[in-house]
């Protein structure tokens, strides 16, 4: 009774794939993590510094590490890749750098590439952003959630359900509130869920943001 699971670890192996995808010994698989996280966290904290944040969203989908042993490959998956690109076309180059520097990596090449996503919107990443920076704008958090199902319906995502937590709206007792359209089958593995869990920050306090988006469902096998 009311036990969860992520959605992603939950599929891993039918229809999610890893973020990271690296070996390491039991005695450094902890310097590894701690690795992968200050490669994320530098990415995002360059992109918010340097590039032109339109509507408070970053734009970054997801971000896949794949390590070597001479080379570490950064795949950035992007919905408005512009951001980073644009104005100087040395942007990469320098994030590269900065990267190289927070790891201190001197045996090790490092490769980071930008991948663009077709729909943005069909991301929950994305999508979280867009609430956070509506949210963040005092608008209700009502038509938030409608406007992002509303940008969700013009992809090919077969439901949605978004739900936030906390101080909605400044009021002290905090609440839960949710809305869902079409089909969102949690317990059936091999139907294809995007999840996200995002937090953001705002003048009433701390509220989470989670956006489940049915993609697709893999189709029976019979043999």
């Amino acid at each position: 009774m009311g036990q969860k699971i992520n959605p992603l670890g939950f599929r891993l192996g039918t229809t999610q794939g890893h973020h990271s995808l690296w070996f390491a010994q039991r005695r450094n698989f902890s310097e590894g993590l701690h690795e992968d996280q200050k490669i994320r966290n530098c990415i995002k904290n360059y992109v918010q510094k340097n590039t032109k944040v339109v509507s408070g969203i970053e734009g970054i989908a997801r971000i896949e590490i794949q390590k070597k042993i001479d080379l570490i490959q950064i795949i950035i998956y992007m919905g408005f890749p512009k951001l980073l690109m644009e104005g100087r076309p040395h942007k990469i180059e320098e994030l590269q750098t900065n990267v190289q520097k927070e790891l201190n990596c001197l045996n090790q090449k490092l490769n980071i590439a930008i991948i663009r996503i077709a729909n943005p919107y069909g991301h929950p990443t994305i999508l979280a952003e867009f609430i956070a920076g509506q949210l963040k704008n005092r608008v209700s958090f009502r038509k938030a959630m409608k406007k992002a199902i509303e940008l969700t319906e013009q992809t090919d995502t077969k439901g949605i359900q978004v739900q936030i937590a906390g101080r909605i709206d400044g009021k002290e007792i905090a609440r839960v509130e949710w809305i869902r359209e079409g089909r969102v089958p949690l317990q059936t593995i091999r139907a294809k869920i995007e999840y996200c869990s995002y937090t953001v920050r705002t003048i009433y306090g701390v509220l989470g943001i989670k956006i489940w988006i049915f993609v697709d469902e893999e189709k029976k096998v019979f043999t």
